[in-house]
């Protein structure tokens, strides 16, 4: 859905110097993928008005200003992106940490380790124009990391290498495939559609949220395999429309929390993110200010943040929260206070933690936008 350590300012300001002497940094590529320069690619310190200069929004130690913004995206990005409606993964493993999400129309994208670039990787057609939804990051036994993305409008989850590479496409279940559950079975067996907005891996199982449908379960597969590649539909499901425990107005995201023992959902109108157990077990809700409706949940350490599509008080956009434990420790408001005017709509937002300060990676919807945000510290 989702550390590394790397010296950032010292590193942007060397950019940034370049950039106002006019001698372009040409950051390197190779045959899969398209690197950009800092004038013609990769993120660009601030912008915006110089994000209402030096605007800070938060509360306690827990402010941020606006370090990234999209104006500096591949040219190929920044053509699609007032259409985005996606989200982000991050990967953590040790001596990693980029971020991975989509563009339909330009294809997968790669922010680096230290957030100073961002690659558009060589994406197969077949997917390029697709609207995926969302993405995570996974790894197979042998330590190979895979991107698996659901596409809400054909019904289709793909799986990606992590240079863009699709190694399989899972279709939409048949009246052949026989879930544990017969109002699962009576949908599908009724031709109702497939809309995944999220999935999350765990032990060799996807877990896909099913939000955009009146399905609204949360469905599995299990990967048989990854050479061959190969997954079927696996037989547990559970959720279903409601506003009880464990039921989901819209469940939207999905994120196995840091010990890897649960999988949170976010339901979106009834402001909640709700905690199953691998089998499908209701054990919690956290909830969230009433009026919220929460996107997805990432973590970092003890943090946790939400991004929200509406808040409270829609006037003012989307708030983005930050959590430690199931407590709302501080709110910024993107649009409101940062002056990023795009940002009405949050549809995903997920959290790095480098050298001790947190840094949020947001991207909207209608229109579409993508920035990085800055902790701000005494």
């Amino acid at each position: 859905m989702k550390r590394h350590t790397h010296v950032l300012v010292c590193a942007w300001a060397a950019i940034l110097l370049g950039m106002s002497l006019g001698s372009p940094t040409l950051f390197s590529h190779d045959h899969r993928s398209v690197v950009a320069t800092a004038v013609t690619g990769g993120m660009q310190g601030v912008s915006a008005a110089e994000a209402s200069q030096g605007a800070v929004s938060g509360q306690g130690a827990m402010k941020f200003r606006v370090l990234y913004t999209s104006e500096k995206l591949p040219e190929e990005a920044r053509k699609v992106l007032a259409a985005a409606h996606g989200g982000f993964t991050v990967d953590r493993r040790p001596g990693r940490g980029e971020t991975y999400f989509a563009l339909a129309g330009a294809g997968i994208l790669q922010i680096s380790a230290d957030m100073k670039t961002v690659r558009l990787l060589e994406t197969p057609e077949a997917i390029k124009d697709v609207a995926l939804h969302n993405v995570t990051i996974w790894y197979a036994a042998d330590g190979t990391g895979y991107l698996t993305f659901p596409a809400h409008k054909t019904g289709d989850i793909h799986t990606t290498t992590l240079d863009g590479a699709l190694v399989h496409t899972l279709r939409a279940p048949t009246l052949e495939d026989d879930f544990d559950h017969p109002t699962v079975n009576d949908y599908f067996r009724g031709m109702g559609n497939l809309a995944p907005t999220d999935v999350e891996h765990l032990e060799g199982m996807l877990y896909v949220t099913t939000g955009y449908s009146s399905l609204d379960f949360v469905l599995t597969a299990r990967v048989l395999g990854t050479d061959p590649f190969r997954v079927r539909w696996h037989d547990l499901a559970f959720g279903g429309k409601g506003d009880g425990p464990g039921r989901f107005g819209t469940g939207h995201g999905i994120t196995l929390t840091p010990d890897k023992r649960l999988l949170a959902v976010s339901d979106r109108p009834n402001a909640k993110v709700e905690r199953f157990t691998r089998y499908g077990h209701y054990r919690s809700t956290l909830r969230l200010p009433v009026g919220s409706f929460p996107i997805d949940i990432d973590y970092a350490g003890k943090y946790a943040v939400v991004g929200c599509l509406y808040g409270p008080d829609r006037s003012k956009g989307a708030p983005i929260y930050i959590l430690e434990g199931d407590r709302v420790i501080s709110t910024v408001m993107v649009k409101d206070e940062l002056g990023l005017k795009s940002f009405q709509h949050i549809h995903d937002a997920v959290v790095r933690q480098v050298d001790g300060k947190l840094y949020i990676i947001a991207q909207t919807w209608n229109p579409g936008d993508v920035a990085i945000l800055e902790q701000v510290t005494p």
